[in-house]
C-alpha cells in the first residue's frame, strides 16, 4: 500500500466542512482552541464569521452549539475525541441528545494512532460512551473519500451525530467514482464464504490486507465489511454474513468493550448465534510512541490482525 495516497481523515473533515459551508449558509463550526490540530481551521479560513473558537471549554461549547441549533443553525463542533466524548459527556447527553437537537460532533484524534500524545489523549472509549446515548448516531470513516461523504451525510441526519476522525494518514481505499455513503448501511469490501471480518475506521484497510493474507496463505475465503456506522448497526448485513460464513471477527481501534465488537455480538447473539472474535484494545490504556509502532504493538495492523485470527 506504499504507493497509495495517504490522507489523515481529520484533514478530509476540514476540507469537507469548508465545502459544505459553501453549499449551506446555515452551517457553523465551533472548536475548543484546537483548530490547527482538528483542521477546522480550513473552514475558519473561508468563513471566519461562521467560526467560533470557544477556548478550552468543551462543555460550554456543546451548550453553545445546542443553542445555535435551536436558532436554525447546523453546528459542527470539534475537539479531540477524549475531550468531546469524555469531558463533555454530560452536556452532550442532557443538552443535545435528550432534547434531540441536531448538533454534529466531529471529534478527532481517536484511538492509539494519535501516537506520541500518549494514553491521556488516545481515546479508546468514545464509541462506547456515545453509543449508549439514546438517539445518537455514531460513525467512523475508513479513508478520505468516506470522511468527506460522512460530513455531508451528517448534515442531513435528523438529530445528534458523533463522528471520529483520525490524525494518522491512511491509504485511500474507496473509489471516488463509485462510492456512495449511506448512514447505517455497511459496505462489502471483499466477499467471502468461510469467515467475515467486520471493521471500521482506519483499520478497514488493515483488515483487507489481513483477509488477502488469510486467503493466500491459509485458504480461508474471508469477507470484509466496512461498518462505518456503529449505531445504527446494519443488522441485515451482519445477519446475512453470519449465516453465510458462520464466523465473525470484529476489528476496531477502540476498546473491545462497548464498541463495534460489542454492538455486533449483542445483536448476533439473539439472531444467529455464531462465534464472534473481537479484536481491538484489550481493556488497557495506550502508551506514547509512533502511530505505526503502536498499531503493531497492540496487534492492530494487518500482520497483528492476521495472527490473531489464525
Amino acid at each position: 500500500m506504499s504507493e497509495v495516497k495517504k490522507i489523515a481523515t481529520r484533514e478530509s473533515m476540514g476540507d469537507a466542512l469548508a465545502e459544505l459551508g459553501k453549499e449551506k449558509d446555515n452551517v457553523v463550526v465551533l472548536d475548543a482552541d484546537l483548530a490547527g490540530a482538528t483542521q477546522t481551521i480550513r473552514f475558519k479560513n473561508v468563513f471566519p464569521d461562521r467560526f467560533i473558537d470557544c477556548g478550552i471549554a468543551e462543555a460550554n461549547m456543546m451548550g453553545i452549539a445546542a443553542g445555535l441549533a435551536t436558532a436554525g443553525k447546523v453546528p459542527f463542533v470539534s475537539t479531540f475525541a477524549m475531550f468531546a466524548a469524555g469531558r463533555a459527556f454530560d452536556q452532550i447527553r442532557n443538552s443535545i441528545a435528550y432534547p434531540k437537537i441536531g448538533v454534529k460532533i466531529a471529534a478527532t484524534h481517536g484511538g492509539v494512532s494519535v501516537g506520541e500524545d500518549g494514553a491521556t489523549h488516545q481515546c479508546n472509549e468514545d464509541f462506547a460512551l456515545m453509543r449508549v446515548i439514546p438517539g445518537m448516531t455514531v460513525m467512523c470513516p475508513s479513508d478520505d473519500i468516506e470522511a468527506k461523504a460522512m460530513i455531508k451525510a451528517a448534515y442531513e441526519i435528523d438529530g445528534p451525530v458523533y463522528m471520529r476522525f483520525g490524525r494518522y494518514p491512511v491509504p485511500v481505499i474507496n473509489d471516488n467514482d463509485d462510492y456512495r455513503f449511506e448512514a447505517g448501511k455497511g459496505i462489502v469490501m471483499r466477499d467471502g464464504k468461510d469467515m467475515t471480518i467486520i471493521a471500521n475506521g482506519i483499520l478497514v484497510g488493515e483488515a483487507l490486507e489481513a483477509a488477502e493474507k488469510l486467503a493466500e496463505k491459509d485458504g480461508i475465503d474471508t469477507a470484509v465489511i466496512n461498518m462505518h456506522t456503529i449505531k445504527p448497526l446494519d443488522e441485515e448485513l451482519v445477519l446475512k454474513y453470519a449465516q453465510k460464513t458462520g464466523r465473525i471477527v470484529t476489528v476496531e481501534e477502540h476498546s473491545v468493550i462497548g464498541g463495534l465488537g460489542s454492538a455486533v455480538a449483542e445483536f448476533i447473539s439473539s439472531k444467529a448465534p455464531v462465534t464472534v472474535q473481537r479484536i481491538g484494545m484489550n481493556d488497557c490504556f495506550g502508551r506514547s510512541g509512533k502511530a505505526e509502532e503502536l498499531l503493531h504493538a497492540y496487534r492492530l495492523d494487518a500482520e497483528g490482525i492476521y495472527e490473531q485470527i489464525r
